[in-house]
């Protein structure tokens, strides 16, 4: 790891400052801060990630106004159904030190959801520490930037790499015997986070077959037909042709066409109904 004597001394000086503010209100912002010292970051947002439940956003440094309602309302009570690390993280993701390349699917750069969630809100490129409290809890730190011009270097994810144990006791430390007691807002939040996963589960259901159903699920999700056969067990081939047919039934004629319909089904959804959430919307048109 190629790290200069002056960049040494300042992350230690950082270090030294998140750990003189421990189980203060202050300890999150010297824990980017000390990151920061590490790899250019423009955001930052720290969040209690649950098993099968939304997200919950403890803290955020560097989001832009214009961008919070996109980045932080939207994306916490919904945009997480389809978002990779989200889904990751509650299909049991292990600890550790994370790059979203790493676990997106293969053609997620290019859905409409992460130029939707990430472009839009000024996210190009993320990278998240993942730190597991039990109870199926883990706290995430997420680090990013949008600049589409700069990359983070191999040199800088072996940095974060390598200080990854440190951050994930300072977490432990500082957030791992919390009660974690809920806002209303984080409540609210909680209370819409089934119903609109059992929405996404359905949408299509009435129109569609068990496996368009799957395929659905898939390409909203960012995965290309060779990627989808590989989790289906099934061959790309069937995928393009389920692909096929789902559009077809369902109007559509594009990946981009067929996530506009779902944010549009989504949001007709009615709490508590376990119905495709594609026959409210058909119903609010007529």
């Amino acid at each position: 790891m190629d790290v200069s004597l002056s960049s040494f001394q300042k992350w230690h000086q950082a270090v030294a400052q998140a750990v003189a503010n421990l189980n203060t209100n202050q300890f999150p912002v010297a824990l980017i801060s000390a990151l920061e010292t590490l790899v250019q970051g423009e955001a930052a947002m720290i969040s209690l990630e649950y098993k099968n439940r939304s997200p919950v956003l403890l803290f955020d440094h560097g989001i832009p106004l214009e961008k919070r309602d996109l980045l932080v309302s939207r994306y916490f009570s919904r945009g997480y159904m389809l978002d990779p690390f989200c889904l990751a993280v509650s299909g049991g993701l292990q600890q550790g030190f994370y790059h979203l390349a790493e676990i997106a699917p293969d053609d997620f750069f290019n859905s409409d959801y992460y130029k939707t969630y990430y472009i839009k809100a000024g996210s190009v490129e993320d990278c998240y520490f993942v730190v597991d409290l039990g109870e199926n809890r883990k706290i995430t730190v997420c680090l990013y930037h949008g600049d589409p011009a700069y990359r983070y270097s191999q040199t800088e994810f072996s940095q974060l790499r390598a200080v990854e144990p440190l951050v994930r006791e300072l977490v432990l430390r500082h957030w791992g015997d919390t009660s974690f007691e809920e806002t209303d807002q984080q409540s609210g939040a909680q209370s819409l986070a089934r119903p609109l996963d059992a929405a996404f589960m359905n949408f299509g259901r009435s129109i569609l077959t068990e496996r368009e159903l799957e395929t659905t699920h898939l390409i909203l999700r960012g995965h290309s037909s060779k990627s989808a056969a590989r989790e289906l067990d099934i061959s790309p081939d069937t995928v393009r042709e389920h692909r096929k047919n789902l559009y077809r039934k369902l109007c559509v004629s594009s990946q981009s066409e067929l996530f506009s319909l779902f944010i549009d089904a989504i949001s007709q959804f009615s709490e508590g109904s376990s119905e495709d959430p594609m026959e409210n919307l058909l119903n609010s048109k007529t």
